[in-house]
């Protein structure tokens, strides 16, 4: 089994640990609501170093991307991160990404834990006749994402670079403070930072070496207790996305055990549909027929807590199923993030969920619950 350079720490911490994507990572450190009410009212630290870490350079790399995946490159400034997805000539889905145009010759991309070897794989495969390289460089990196209202003001503290003019979605190359980066491909000998996260708040995520990886997690645990920062485990992690409708790959979506489309997904958004891309062709006829189902929320009426599986019902027929539920740290209600039929999808809607032979009422909602 794999772990990050922040293992140790984790250990010490009394972290519940557990296997995730092929590593031993943090479920939990004080509990799960503890941390999440953390990030939703202050902010806490996640080590998120288990994700990939892709470069693609060359002087053909923006034609490259803007033909493997739905956005259109050409159209993205420099220092821009982008919400995107890999798909293939079906159109299904195989991961969902984050890419980080440094210039146009050259790209970050952050594929997710489990499919890293696979984006690297794909991204390999279509290259040839292309001038680019592709690079993993994911064992040698590490992320600390900083979550929350007060991740600003927390992180400001260890920059030199203003960061309240780091609009969202956006990178910046930074230079520390009591923290002498080492040199790496990526950055230079400063920060990578970009003002994303996968909780719904304000936040960043930070790339460095995994050499400078433990010095930066104290720094931010030494300034955090001003804020009353909490380290966060993937138990937060999972119910903070939920809460704000954000897909999960391998479970909301795969390639084999649940294609599903953009357009199915709810993430029609990310397609530019003004410039050729692997899948279009399928996704416009789909778009065109409008048959297909949809990713929707659901929040429960009745006391039970939905889970993944679950089947849901319009009066006695069978109108879609969950394939993700908790029980909203904020809502303090069961929630659930499903694909329903077309009919059944507009917001309002009475649904039942069966909740282990039980029929419990439930409304159909955007994937976004929680504003």
């Amino acid at each position: 089994m794999k772990s990050t350079a922040l293992h140790d720490i984790h250990i010490e911490l009394g972290a519940k640990m557990t296997e995730f994507a092929g590593f031993h990572m943090p479920l939990w450190y004080k509990g799960i609501i503890e941390e999440h009410r953390a990030v939703r009212e202050s902010v806490g630290v996640f080590d998120v170093s288990h994700m990939g870490d892709l470069l693609i350079v060359g002087a053909e790399a923006t034609d490259f991307l803007s033909y493997i995946l739905p956005t259109d490159f050409h159209k993205v400034p420099p220092m821009k991160a982008t919400y995107t997805a890999f798909i293939n000539h079906r159109g299904i889905l195989i991961d969902d990404t984050i890419v980080t145009k440094i210039n146009d010759e050259r790209y970050l991309i952050v594929p997710n834990a489990a499919t890293t070897e696979l984006i690297y794989n794909w991204i390999y495969s279509l290259g040839g006749g292309y001038n680019i390289k592709v690079k993993n460089l994911s064992s040698e990196y590490s992320c600390l994402a900083i979550q929350g209202r007060n991740a600003e003001k927390l992180l400001q503290r260890l920059v030199k670079d203003d960061l309240s003019k780091l609009g969202f979605f956006n990178a910046i190359l930074a230079e520390a403070k009591g923290l002498k980066i080492e040199d790496n491909e990526i950055s230079g000998n400063k920060l990578f930072i970009s003002r994303t996260g996968y909780t719904g708040e304000d936040g960043f995520e930070v790339i460095v070496p995994n050499n400078n990886a433990k010095h930066l997690w104290e720094l931010i645990m030494r300034v955090g207790k001003d804020f009353g920062i909490e380290p966060c485990g993937l138990g937060a992690r999972d119910t903070l996305r939920m809460e704000k409708g954000f897909l999960l790959s391998g479970q909301d979506f795969h390639p084999y055990h649940e294609p599903r489309t953009p357009l199915e997904a709810g993430i029609s958004w990310i397609v530019d549909w003004e410039h050729e891309f692997i899948g279009k062709d399928i996704l416009i006829e789909m778009k065109k027929e409008k048959k297909y189902e949809l990713f929707r929320g659901i929040l429960m009426k009745e006391r039970g807590v939905p889970r993944s599986g679950y089947k849901i019902y319009h009066e006695d027929e069978e109108v879609g199923y969950l394939t993700s539920g908790t029980l909203s740290p904020t809502l303090n209600i069961g929630i659930g993030l499903g694909y329903i039929k077309r009919p059944y999808i507009k917001v309002g809607t009475e649904v039942y969920v069966d909740i282990r032979g039980r029929k419990v009422k439930g409304e159909i909602r955007k994937p976004r619950l929680v504003k």
